[in-house]
């Protein structure tokens, strides 16, 4: 079967048109006059079958429409072969009828073809534009706008936002304009603003996530800082005297949106957060100590490297300032320098090297990104990159 030729039509949509297209039948005939029965096998041969259609790419309430605007259908010659039983009786009118039935098979074409296209139509407005991610989040993926079709590309706006399952509502920020130079090379451009990445760290604070509890088992062993009070002592004196030789406890968690931003190559991401401290009595009570505001910032940066996700990052700045205290106040200056020491000593290189090794990109319905490149904009990402059937390999 010959692959189907499809051209962009500027303002339309998109062209399909299949040529030398042979289809074969094999079939069985029966026929009965009376008490006289009679049956046997046919096969049916239609050769240089061409089809045309032009289909129109529209927007219905932000899922995308198909509808067809023409169709055409021809049928360069019909072979009829009659075999068994009286087959011999009609042989001497195959060739009167000839016309006939290619007339009679021509005109079903685009009808079945308008079925095909009407059970697309349908199944793309079943298709939600709302789409579960994970546990807490969903993405919601309307069409803002008719799809734009030029002769040589065709472009989806779509308004990307994440949003909380059990509590979903706007982000405190809005999403700005950008735009996506086409690429000549490439067959697919995939673009997300920071309004997109922002819109799932907005979600994952209203659904309640952005937070851990952090006990001294699961620090390395190799960290200068460990949850003890005795530890702690050294940068808070009062700690000793009023709870001696005593676990802690941290409750860490987003206090704002975390907050991406992209610039020329370049990611940037601010975090503020608190830390809520706490003394881990014998019998596992805990008692509040004090809660410190934590504002840090990281500047990174990604490729696609053989078909991974890659990237890295680094501290730009990180600061401690006490929030509250049922233990008096303190500097915290000389816990600033050690935590500071901490993360660059063991948790960005443990990042790093994750980012390293990077995230397989997905493969999308038995097809696979190829040749992709990621360009971090002003505003934006963009991904180019082809697109390769993953069975057959084309």
């Amino acid at each position: 079967m010959p692959d189907p030729s499809l051209v962009f039509v500027q303002g339309t949509g998109v062209s399909v048109k299949v040529s030398q297209l042979t289809f074969k039948i094999t079939g069985s005939w029966a026929t009965q006059f009376g008490i006289i029965h009679d049956h046997g096998s046919f096969n049916l041969a239609m050769y240089n079958i061409k089809i045309y259609t032009l289909l129109q790419l529209g927007d219905d309430a932000g899922h995308l429409s198909v509808t067809t605007v023409s169709c055409s259908a021809d049928i360069g010659g019909v072979d009829i072969q009659f075999h068994g039983g009286a087959s011999f009786f009609f042989k001497p009118f195959v060739s009167s009828f000839r016309r006939r039935i290619s007339d009679m098979i021509r005109q079903k074409i685009c009808p079945a073809i308008q079925k095909a296209i009407n059970e697309l139509e349908r199944n793309l407005q079943k298709t939600p534009v709302n789409v579960p991610v994970g546990q807490y989040i969903y993405l919601s993926i309307p069409l803002t706008s008719s799809p734009a079709v030029t002769d040589q590309s065709f472009e989806l706006d779509i308004k990307g936002e994440f949003y909380s399952r059990s509590s979903p509502s706007e982000p405190p920020f809005s999403a700005s304009v950008f735009d996506v130079q086409y690429a000549e090379n490439s067959m697919l451009s995939l673009a997300a603003s920071e309004f997109l990445v922002n819109s799932a760290a907005y979600a994952f604070l209203r659904s309640g996530v952005l937070q851990i509890n952090i006990r001294d088992d699961m620090i390395p062993k190799s960290s200068p800082i460990h949850l003890n009070t005795s530890q702690f002592g050294a940068f808070i004196p009062q700690l000793r005297t009023l709870y001696p030789n005593m676990e802690m406890q941290v409750l860490l968690y987003a206090s704002e949106t975390p907050l991406f931003s992209f610039s020329s190559g370049v990611i940037d991401v601010h975090m503020p957060a608190a830390a809520k401290f706490s003394a881990v009595k014998p019998d596992g009570t805990l008692v509040p100590l004090f809660t410190l505001d934590v504002d840090c910032s990281f500047s990174g940066s990604a490729l696609i490297d053989n078909k991974n996700l890659t990237g890295a990052f680094e501290m730009k700045n990180l600061t401690l300032t006490l929030g509250s205290s049922e233990i008096g106040d303190f500097k915290t200056d000389s816990f600033q320098r050690v935590l500071v020491i901490a993360v660059k000593m063991f948790v960005l290189p443990k990042l790093n090297a994750a980012l390293k090794i990077g995230f397989r990109l997905p493969t999308l319905q038995g097809f696979s990104l190829i040749n992709s490149q990621l360009l971090i904009k002003n505003g934006f990402v963009v991904i180019f990159t082809d697109v390769q059937d993953s069975l057959t390999g084309l």
